[in-house]
């Protein structure tokens, strides 16, 4: 999907203050209609007598509620609203007969110099419907353009790549598997573009993104060329929409106990998940990488300590992973010391992790990603959400100093064992 910064959301670009009263009025019923009249006020703010008057027209809608409102519908949601076309024809800009008044749709469209959600929706409208005119007037050409998976390609998407670079050898082969099926000795054109867009697996235009991103570092597409292509391509997408995550601890119950009878390996993985709330492609790396004694240094900081470092009397133990930079961040990984032990026999060891997702859903159980979800929505019932987001590396939502590690590093380790209790005795998990 384009986007002019992705940095910023859809619905903060919105003026509120130019969208109409019926319209308003239609974002208000949307989000009432996803979230019931109860939710709607909850998610809101706002108290039910409010919400009846500002639906049966007794009260203007605010800014500041529409605004809020924004947050719980999807983009494509809020494009439905605003591009009736009878409003069109209310505004003047399309006569009764179908005739488009010229000067005043110009007028509209001189607007998108001094609003950003419309010069946003106006470019991705003529990408989207005239890429072929666009292409043209950009001299855009692909001739003799093939792609070929290659050493150099690998090399490009694990270190010469902007942005995220791809470590996990568990993604480059995925990678390469889709490349090669469906991209391999295939000629750059409108036709591969068009297939790439509309194939059922999304991970595509992922793949076939940094591949055009190759071409462009190696000087083999021009500037005008990559440009257009990475905004027809959109890369893969994610609905901003809410998404309950409704994971009863029963059946985080029943999967532990089925994979500790049928598969100690899993069993580990999850209990691993649980305890320390990190990432599955991070928990599968300490897996693999499992170096106990190695000592280390923190970056930045005059801290020098061994990879794992375990609290006997306090029951729980911390390995350093020290993920930073251009990766998902994963700084320490905790886990209590029974998970040691079982962590002694198993290690170190590579799992794929395709394999344990399939393993989960040919039994029914719980997947590996909501883990984090479920240890995170504990977590922060036996402490503070800032000891918390430490623990699970939440750095993006924390942003510590380095004044501030040591500080949260103890806090943490001084609460942790509280959630380990709080498993252990309240909830039974990990009996």
């Amino acid at each position: 999907m384009f986007e002019l910064n992705s940095d910023v959301e859809w619905y903060e670009r919105v003026r509120v203050e130019a969208l109409s009263d019926d319209v308003r009025l239609s974002i208000l019923r949307a989000v009432k209609n996803k979230l019931g009249f109860n939710g709607a006020c909850s998610a809101l703010g706002i108290a039910k007598s409010s919400l009846h008057r500002y639906l049966s027209g007794k009260r203007k809608i605010p800014g500041n509620v529409v605004k809020k409102a924004l947050r719980y519908l999807g983009k494509e949601e809020f494009e439905s609203i605003v591009s009736d076309w009878d409003r069109l024809r209310a505004l003047g800009v399309v006569g009764k007969n179908g005739v488009i008044d010229y000067g005043l749709a110009l007028k509209i469209l001189g607007l998108a110099s001094k609003d950003e959600y419309l010069k946003n929706a106006i470019l991705k409208f003529v990408v989207q419907e005239f890429k072929d005119g666009l292409r043209k007037m950009l001299g855009i050409s692909f001739a003799g353009i093939k792609f070929e998976w290659s050493g150099d390609f690998e090399y490009f998407l694990m270190e010469r790549k902007k942005r995220r670079k791809v470590k996990d050898p568990e993604t480059l082969k995925y990678y390469k598997s889709l490349f090669m099926r469906y991209l391999q000795s295939k000629e750059l054109s409108e036709k591969l573009i068009d297939y790439v867009v509309n194939h059922p697996n999304k991970w595509l235009r992922n793949v076939f993104r940094h591949y055009i991103q190759y071409l462009y570092f190696r000087r083999r597409i021009s500037p005008e060329t990559f440009g257009w292509i990475m905004e027809v391509v959109p890369s893969r997408s994610y609905r901003l929409d809410v998404r309950p995550y409704q994971i009863s601890l029963e059946d985080l119950r029943k999967t532990l106990a089925f994979l500790k009878e049928n598969h100690q390996l899993y069993y580990t993985i999850y209990r691993v998940m649980l305890e320390s709330g990190a990432r599955f492609e991070h928990v599968l790396r300490m897996f693999e990488n499992w170096s106990p004694r190695e000592t280390i240094e923190i970056p930045g900081l005059d801290i020098v300590t061994r990879r794992l470092v375990c609290f006997v009397d306090k029951g729980f133990c911390r390995y350093y992973m020290g993920l930073r930079g251009s990766e998902k961040p994963c700084e320490w990984m905790y886990f209590s010391i029974e998970t040691l032990e079982i962590l002694k026999i198993a290690l170190p060891r590579h799992v794929n992790r395709h394999q344990v997702t399939k393993y989960a859903r040919r039994h029914g159980l719980l997947l590996p990603k909501y883990l984090r979800k479920v240890s995170w929505r504990l977590m922060v019932k036996t402490m503070s959400r800032e000891a918390a987001r430490f623990i699970q590396s939440r750095f993006g939502e924390l942003r510590i100093s380095e004044a501030r590690y040591e500080d949260l590093l103890s806090e943490a380790d001084e609460h942790y064992p509280r959630y380990l209790s709080f498993l252990n005795n309240n909830t039974k998990l990990m009996k």
